[in-house]
């Protein structure tokens, strides 16, 4: 019985701690179980657990076999020392940044990262975004991106907008279309009215608009079509004698050219003998 007790006391104090380390954060989907260093991706969020600190940053254990490296400029904004933000055996949450299975090398960051990266952007591309601030010339929309895209106010909707407070508020989720983009000039131009239906007003505009240039490509009378053909024939015979000036002006040219070059021929000849 003494045997028992001492095996059952054994199992319990074998038993390993929780931790999170080796997961990816549940975040309302089914968690993702990481058993190596191939599993892991980009922008991944996944638990770790601090292993040491340095100077230039902080190694954390992730379940892998290989440790990664948090550097300190990814600890947060302004941070002078690593310790000041994470300590030895903290569980921390990061997001993957880079992973070189071959090389057993894995960075991470406590910073999340952007959903939207430039090399991402694409014109024609639909996000839902949010109405940060309004100015006097349009809406700011954050979509994610590094920097905020800009609704110029013509772009905000197919009527006539004064100030964009008209049709959009801050904090509103609005869906936009990408017009263009400049990571140089760091900009990003958005249009809410192109997701927009058309009015009927603006239908009805676009179909007198095609009426009349139909009717300005009427039939032509008798007499244009005459005159046409008056002026028609006329060109061709200028074209015509056009033709016999340009074929008698290089015939003479080529004749020119050979003449020379006959008399070089001779006066080598000449000379030779």
């Amino acid at each position: 019985m003494m045997a028992e007790e001492i095996a059952g006391v054994e199992d319990t104090v074998s038993e390993p701690e929780s931790s999170v380390t080796g997961a990816v954060e549940n975040t309302g989907a089914e968690s993702t179980e990481i058993n190596s260093i191939s599993d892991l991706k980009p922008k991944m969020k996944i638990a770790g657990k601090v292993e040491r600190l340095e100077l230039y940053g902080a190694f954390v254990d992730l379940g892998v076999g290989s440790s990664a490296i948090l550097h300190i400029s990814k600890l947060g904004k302004r941070v002078n020392r690593v310790s000041d933000v994470v300590a030895v055996g903290d569980e921390v949450s990061v997001w993957v940044e880079s992973v070189d299975a071959e090389k057993g090398q894995i960075t991470v960051t406590m910073l999340e990262p952007l959903a939207v990266e430039w090399s991402d952007l694409q014109v024609g591309q639909q996000y839902d975004g949010t109405v940060t601030r309004l100015e006097k010339f349009g809406a700011f929309v954050d979509i994610g991106a590094e920097k905020e895209g800009l609704v110029h106010v013509s772009e905000l909707d197919h009527e006539y907008v004064k100030h964009p407070s008209e049709v959009v508020k801050v904090g509103e989720l609005i869906q936009v279309k990408v017009l263009g983009f400049s990571k140089r000039k760091r900009r990003i131009d958005l249009s809410r009215k192109a997701l927009l239906e058309t009015p009927e007003s603006e239908l009805a505009v676009e179909s007198v608009e095609l009426e009349e240039d139909e009717e300005e490509v009427a039939l032509p009378t008798a007499m244009e079509i005459a005159l046409r053909r008056a002026m028609g024939n006329g060109t061709d015979e200028q074209d015509s004698k056009k033709k016999k000036t340009d074929a008698a002006r290089s015939r003479q040219k080529r004749e020119i050219q050979d003449d020379i070059l006959s008399r070089t021929l001779k006066l080598s000849q000449d000379s030779s003998e």
